[in-house]
């Protein structure tokens, strides 16, 4: 395991708790537990020969191997194709439920579908990010490895005659390798269950297959709940489940993405830890959700956000943090793991993220439009949730006119961001309509007051005549795909003259080919070495902008091509390089987001104009 394999080359599956990655070649290499945010006991993608890692694909010989999901779930099939069989590794993990727990299972059933085939299986965990020793056990039914606080159980899956057909050595004081000969129609394999109640045992074929139906039924009745019927239902489906998978069940609060320090740009230092969850994502999750008919999830995270904004802060970031941890806590401390190489020399490697300390004040406005969102749909805020948003907003209208780091997080300083003060006249908007909507109380004449005010100011110091179009940030010349999210917002007509300028004027600066750039580095530094890809989330942003210009045929065009990017399993990362290759954490909710969003925008256009 010298070799890294690229970040696209992998699928993913989960409980609903925490997920796993593997790649094409059959190998676990990124796993935590017991939650998404837990420290790793698989994280070979970030250290090849430290991170640890879950191994198994043919035992000898050439091969080739292919990866697909069983349709309408999230269980993954890793096929591998030999001269003599082909044999599939098909992993899984059974929902965990709806409470906290220690207690999770990773399943990976062996069969063999042609001729004959034998595994190799490898099993090298390294607990706590590599930090941790432990204890290897292997007894007549499996394998123990016993870090202390966290204690991973291998059970066998086999009939009561296989005696013969597997054997288990112990490669080193904490791994151990093992090998299973199967032919055509056979089925065995293994499970990992952390927090086990009880020592290794054997399960037999037929609870293994139980448990895989169940599964099965699980996802296909969960996705069957979706309204969505346009022209791109598999990339949807496969987005909507993607959005599931990093969505942990207890709370309802959804993961940026469920991995940490995958690169921005191979060699690179934007290296970031994205197992939290931002209010932002959340915001922007509650509408896509909605959107496709998943009111049960859109209900959960709209409780989510509401225990965050009815629980304020005094900080100086401001009542709502940017991001929290799942569980709805915010000690989110950064430090770097310097005893890890990084994904192909990528260092440092970080876990924690210092940004939620930061002063972000876009995320009051998508906080305010995602409520108003819910309530057009039926979802109710209640009487106390309408007093903390009455509270947020009178905060706001004491401070929306402070520098702040972004929507993009930047580390050089605080600046008066374009984004920010938009989304904060948003924030005023929506609580005005909530309130002539609902008959709800408060201030609505200061609100009224302090949203004209960023109305004016915007004209004035957001938008550059040189340029024709709104900067990043007050004072400069810079542009940013943020703002092509302003049509959307109701700040200005998606077919306004000035805005199409504007659209104009970011399509000659930030994109390249289809693809869009945040913005450009060079021209606005932001306190990080080094460039980076095109961002995938500004791209389908950039669809839904041509589809308010009216432009539809260069929407869909666009929109095409960037279905190409996906991987193999319609996954997408945070960005996309130069190559063509997927960068950064993988695979991303605000990715998948953006998409569902831009496909219904997409489709409702075509359809009303057929």
């Amino acid at each position: 395991m010298t070799q890294y394999p690229m970040i696209a080359d992998h699928g993913l599956i989960g409980d609903l708790h925490t997920s796993a990655l593997v790649s094409t070649d059959g190998v676990v290499d990124w796993f935590c537990c017991p939650r998404f945010d837990s420290p790793s006991v698989f994280a070979a993608v970030l250290d090849s020969g430290r991170g640890g890692h879950c191994r198994v694909g043919p035992a000898a010989g050439s091969y080739r191997a292919r990866q697909l999901y069983l349709p309408d779930t999230a269980i993954l099939i890793t096929r591998f194709m030999t001269e003599r069989g082909t044999g599939e590794v098909v992993d899984f993990m059974p929902p965990a439920g709806p409470s906290v727990t220690a207690n999770h299972r990773l399943a990976r059933m062996l069969r063999c579908v042609r001729g004959e085939i034998e595994f190799e299986v490898e099993l090298a965990p390294r607990f706590d990010y590599g930090r941790r020793e432990h204890l290897t056990r292997v007894t007549a039914d499996g394998v123990v490895f016993d870090a202390g606080d966290v204690v991973l159980t291998l059970h066998t899956v086999r009939e009561p005659d296989d005696a013969a057909i597997a054997d288990v050595e112990v490669i080193s004081e904490d791994a151990v390798r093992g090998s299973v000969k199967l032919r055509a129609g056979q089925v065995r394999g293994f499970v990992l269950e952390s927090a086990a109640d009880g020592p290794p045992r054997t399960i037999p074929v037929a609870e293994m297959t139980r448990i895989f139906d169940e599964t099965v039924l699980f996802w296909r009745d969960w996705l069957a709940k979706s309204v969505y019927r346009g022209r791109w239902r598999e990339a949807l489906n496969r987005s909507a489940i993607t959005l599931k998978l990093l969505t942990y069940a207890p709370t309802g609060a959804m993961v940026a993405a469920p991995t940490a320090g995958l690169p921005e740009r191979i060699g690179g230092e934007r290296n970031w830890d994205y197992r939290y969850t931002w209010v932002r994502d959340a915001s922007f999750a509650v509408h896509s959700l909605l959107s496709m008919g998943f009111t049960d999830e859109a209900s959960a995270f709209a409780r989510w956000l509401r225990g965050r904004y009815q629980r304020q802060d005094d900080a100086d970031g401001g009542p709502l943090k940017i991001m929290y941890r799942v569980d709805g806590s915010s000690d989110l401390s950064e430090e770097t793991l310097p005893h890890w190489e990084g994904y192909r020399g990528s260092h440092p490697v970080r876990i924690g993220n210092d940004a939620s300390g930061q002063l972000q004040l876009d995320i009051y406005g998508e906080l305010l439009d995602s409520v108003h969102q819910a309530a057009a749909r039926g979802l109710t805020v209640g009487h106390r949730g309408w007093q903390a948003l009455t509270g947020l907003l009178d905060w706001l209208a004491g401070n929306w006119d402070r520098p702040e780091e972004g929507i993009w997080e930047t580390r050089g300083g605080r600046e008066n961001f374009t984004y920010g003060k938009l989304m904060s006249w948003v924030a005023f908007d929506r609580g005005l309509r909530l309130a002539a909507a609902l008959g709800w109380p408060g201030p609505v004449e200061r609100w009224r007051t302090e949203r004209d005010r960023i109305h004016a100011q915007l004209w004035e110091h957001g938008w550059h005549d040189g340029k024709g179009a709104f900067v990043q940030r007050y004072g400069s010349a810079v542009l940013d795909s943020s703002l092509l999210r302003m049509p959307r917002s109701g700040f200005v007509a998606g077919d306004d003259p000035l805005w199409l300028a504007a659209l104009d004027a970011m399509e000659r600066e930030l994109v390249t080919d289809s693809l869009v750039y945040r913005y450009d580095p060079a021209a606005s530094p932001d306190g990080l070495p080094g460039s980076e890809g095109t961002f995938s989330l500004c791209t389908f942003d950039y669809v839904n902008a041509l589809v308010g210009a009216g432009r539809l045929e260069k929407a869909r065009l666009v929109f095409e091509k960037m279905l190409t990017y996906g991987n193999h399993l319609g996954l997408y990362a945070e960005e996309i390089g130069s190559t063509g290759e997927q960068l950064g954490n993988f695979p991303q909710a605000f990715t998948h987001l953006a998409l569902i969003d831009a496909a219904i925008a997409l489709d409702t256009a075509l359809d009303s104009r057929a």
